[in-house]
């Protein structure tokens, strides 16, 4: 089974049941399939970079998962006959994607640190 990372974008006319069915609808069929959910993120309303279907705005979910390829082919089958989902984009992870994403979770990657300020010598 390889893993793999699938971003969707749901439409934001709906509400927000309707948003929570359709992002419980895909997990639901990863699962049934044989899917093992990694992980999940949901980042919510973001705007868009280009309009998509006359929208400017999309409710974006990631989904982490370990399956087959043929998994995979189903479920973007099930996107692109679902009129809720505006775009997807699946990808294979390699172990230094998987390693990274970790890492992420953990919150090693992806924190600002913050830099203690030097005082400046005005001595000049």
């Amino acid at each position: 089974m390889n893993q793999y990372e699938t971003v969707f974008i749901v439409t934001p006319v709906l509400s927000d049941g309707e948003i929570k069915k359709s992002i419980q609808n895909v997990a639901d069929m990863l699962k049934k399939e044989g899917a093992e959910i990694v992980h999940e993120d949901h980042w919510g309303l973001r705007q868009l970079a280009y309009p998509i279907q006359k929208k400017t705005t999309g409710i974006y979910h990631i989904i982490e998962y370990k399956a087959d390829n043929k998994v995979v082919e189903k479920l973007e089958i099930a996107f692109k006959r679902n009129e809720n989902i505006m775009r997807f984009l699946t990808i294979k992870l390699d172990k230094y994607s998987i390693e990274y994403n970790e890492k992420k979770r953990k919150g090693l990657i992806g924190v600002k640190k913050e830099v203690a300020a030097e005082p400046v010598n005005q001595e000049a």
